[in-house]
């Protein structure tokens, strides 16, 4: 069960975060856990997807983490059912305040926050930000270097490729998953990752996000290194990658050199969609360092 909780972000733009798992029962007869559910008063985890990614993308995870901890993912601007303002701003500063008033609002510090991607990067300049907002950091397949602006046109053609509107979702499926030139190998979870963010219109399928917010999401961050942020994260945090990913393992090694109190961990058989790709393998990469924090 995901139940939607609407939080305001900053500049008033309404952002959709989701609990999983039941609601924690207050009646004895039901058991502390009610259930596979954590206890009132658990701890929190705050779920960030990444680019073009939205809150249900972290629903595995999620619901394992919900017999131990408040596990909350949040559809961030832009994203999934949270506004997407034509006019409104996709700064970085835009995303890491939103985090944060998601947290407060939420009641969910000291977190341990989990981000994939773009998510990750709002999560560790969070917590380089707000330290006694967070109590762990787990980062996923993303990098700390410059991008630069080479990359930035690729992902802008990459847009324009698209066979919009797909007829059915098993178009969406078999071209993200086969057919994108983006696409080294079949790979049917990416197939399904896009389905995912997809939403039926008049004339078909399209996105349910705006390609040019992506885009303008984006190139606030791709021409800038974020080194200096994460030399600032002082909390535990787990740096994990996947085997075929797109954060290479000398650059993650580096990134947990460079982090006061970095660890690392990759995922075999995995791309950048490591959570997706391999949840098993995800869960077995994390737990560990999870359990080292305690729960308080």
């Amino acid at each position: 069960m995901a139940r939607r909780i609407d939080v305001t972000g900053t500049g008033g733009v309404r952002l959709a975060a989701w609990e999983f798992g039941d609601p924690p029962k207050t009646d004895p007869a039901q058991g502390a856990h009610g259930g596979h559910t954590a206890p009132e008063g658990s701890p929190g985890v705050l779920l960030l997807h990444g680019l073009m990614g939205r809150a249900s993308h972290w629903a595995s995870t999620a619901r394992w983490l919900s017999a131990r901890y408040r596990a909350i993912a949040l559809d961030q601007r832009g994203h999934g059912r949270s506004d997407k303002p034509p006019r409104g701003s996709f700064t970085r500063d835009a995303y890491v305040d939103d985090a944060e008033t998601a947290l407060e609002q939420l009641g969910l510090a000291p977190v341990v926050l989990i981000g994939h991607a773009m998510g990750a990067l709002t999560a560790w300049q969070l917590a380089a930000k707000r330290p006694d907002l967070v109590r762990g950091l787990i980062i996923c397949d993303m990098r700390a270097s410059a991008l630069g602006g080479a990359s930035q046109r690729e992902w802008g053609q990459w847009f324009e490729s698209w066979p919009l509107p797909f007829a059915t979702l098993a178009d969406v499926r078999k071209w993200f998953g086969e057919d994108d030139p983006w696409v080294e190998r079949p790979n049917p979870a990416r197939g399904e990752f896009y389905a995912e963010v997809m939403a039926e219109s008049p004339d078909g399928w399209r996105p349910v996000f705006e390609p040019e917010q992506m885009l303008r999401s984006r190139e606030t961050w791709v021409y800038d290194a974020h080194w200096e942020e994460l030399a600032q994260v002082r909390c535990p945090t787990l740096v994990v990658r996947g085997l075929d990913g797109e954060l290479g393992r000398a650059e993650a090694q580096e990134m947990v050199r460079v982090l006061p109190r970095g660890q690392y961990a990759e995922v075999a058989d995995a791309g950048h969609l490591v959570h997706y790709d391999q949840p098993e393998a995800w869960r077995a990469a994390i737990e560990p360092f999870l359990d080292s924090l305690g729960d308080h």
